[in-house]
């Protein structure tokens, strides 16, 4: 498979750590005590004492010292040491976990103004892992400054076991590093959100939006907030839910909802995923998709080139964006397409205008002009919170490239190659030779979602790394 680098870095897990998870990598790799492993080393061939020589960069993971490179631990930055700057914030961490420890023992106390106990616990079990991970990281540096005065032992068997604990401390010592890094990577707050999933079809006519449709039918759970169809078959646009962007749908909510837009046709789609977790999962998929391929209606079997845009939104609610009325233009209309006593009767259509930001929502997929206005809210909501999470970004100086869930939706992301049958995606350089369950959200999508996520861990962790260096 291409982009071995890649694939070494999607070995290893995202940020979301269990609560003893930093700490309990290789924690076995003492287990031996000094004297059994004394009396076993004898057959063992005797280490060089300069081995573990009480040097400056003896200890691994020592701030300013260096480690060497762990293939274990996946891409560049798996093995970076804290630098003093970082090593402090992490101190600071492991320093408030215990206040919140001795607090939450003595049944929470705080008069007016006082976070509550259960505030207490909540920023104990975010900070607990970090804690443990720390706290193991500075017993793996002891426990390495006193095998290196094992190292000068005159008994060879003394020597050797110093020399192969040594070994597997500086491992475990670099699998912390990565952790404990992670874990300071500020996590995405819309990460946990539901999603916002939009589809329009791009270059290529009825081609394109046949391959819209296929996009936004790819096994996953979603509920139709706006369908728009096409008389040649395929997705103009569409706002549907995403309940579940791993899960096969249930019968008549998600794929059976996909294959009825394909029925239908159209060129443009968005779908709201209602699922925890759903952004992070799904925030990828931005950009321009494109396909290669010979089209069914294509009597000359020439390679057609199509494309279509996904934008994935976090669902925003009220609480985050609030509406005034009087910002709002609202207008109704009647439905339109196929089907429904509904259709050309009734003012059910609903189109509302944002005036402030210029951003226009519309739907009619649902009967009622009251649904369809809460539709078309819902749609708006996260468009203005994802407008005003830009502004954010862009004022704090972050730049925002290919790899992050919001990237450039105008850049071309990937490629569906069908006489070939691979998909490329063009940001990490990464081609999976499964076409098919690439469409059908299978094993093949799975394994590009764990690569991205793991090339924005290492762009987090450059980024965090240089900061530490500042």
């Amino acid at each position: 498979m291409p982009g071995p680098a890649v694939q070494q870095a999607g070995e290893h897990g995202g940020p979301n750590l269990p609560g003893h998870a930093l700490g309990s990598s290789n924690s076995s790799c003492c287990s031996l005590g000094r004297g059994q492993a004394t009396a076993a080393a004898g057959s063992k061939r005797p280490a060089q004492n300069d081995e573990l020589e009480d040097s400056d960069n003896s200890v691994a993971g020592e701030p300013g010292a260096r480690s060497p490179r762990s293939s274990a631990e996946g891409g560049s930055t798996a093995t970076e040491l804290l630098s003093p700057a970082l090593e402090e914030r992490l101190r600071r961490h492991a320093d408030r976990c215990k206040q919140l420890e001795e607090q939450m023992a003595s049944g929470g106390g705080g008069g007016a103004g006082a976070p509550s106990l259960r505030d207490v616990g909540r920023e104990y079990a975010r900070l607990q892992p970090l804690s443990h991970g720390y706290n193991r990281l500075l017993q793996v540096r002891a426990e390495l400054s006193d095998l290196a005065a094992l190292a000068r032992d005159p008994d060879a068997g003394v020597r050797a076991m110093a020399v192969e604990e040594a070994a597997a401390l500086r491992q475990e010592a670099g699998g912390l590093n990565r952790r404990l890094l992670l874990a300071l990577v500020p996590p995405d707050p819309a990460a946990a959100r539901p999603a916002l999933l939009e589809v329009r079809a791009g270059a290529g006519g009825a081609e394109a939006a046949l391959f819209a449709s296929e996009l936004l039918s790819r096994g996953w759970t979603w509920e139709v907030l706006e369908l728009g169809s096409s008389e040649h078959g395929g997705v103009r646009h569409a706002t549907v839910a995403v309940s579940d962007p791993a899960a096969p749908s249930p019968s008549g909510s998600s794929s059976s909802g996909g294959g009825d837009a394909a029925a239908g046709g159209g060129d443009e789609g968005s779908g709201e995923g209602s699922g925890e977790g759903v952004y992070g999962t799904l925030g990828g998929e931005s950009g321009v998709h494109r396909v290669q391929r010979v089209p069914a209606t294509e009597a000359g079997g020439r390679l057609h080139t199509s494309t279509a845009a996904v934008v994935v939104l976090p669902q925003a609610d009220e609480v985050d964006v609030r509406l005034r009325e009087e910002d709002l233009r609202v207008e109704t209309m009647r439905a339109s397409g196929a089907g429904g006593q509904h259709v050309n009767v009734t003012d059910s259509a609903v189109r509302i205008t944002h005036v402030p930001s210029g951003l226009v929502v519309s739907c009619q997929n649902e009967r009622s002009q009251h649904l369809n206005r809460a539709a078309a809210l819902k749609v708006l909501r996260s468009r203005l919170y994802d407008l005003e999470a830009q502004k954010r970004a862009r004022q704090a100086g972050e730049q925002r490239s290919a790899l992050v869930a919001n990237a450039d939706r105008s850049e071309r992301v990937r490629t569906y190659n069908f006489p070939q049958g691979r998909v490329t995606d063009h940001r990490i350089h990464l081609t999976v030779h499964d076409l098919v369950s690439v469409l059908e959200a299978g094993e093949g999508l799975q394994r590009l979602m764990q690569a991205l996520r793991a090339a924005r861990e290492e762009a987090a962790l450059a980024r965090l790394l240089e900061e530490g260096r500042q």
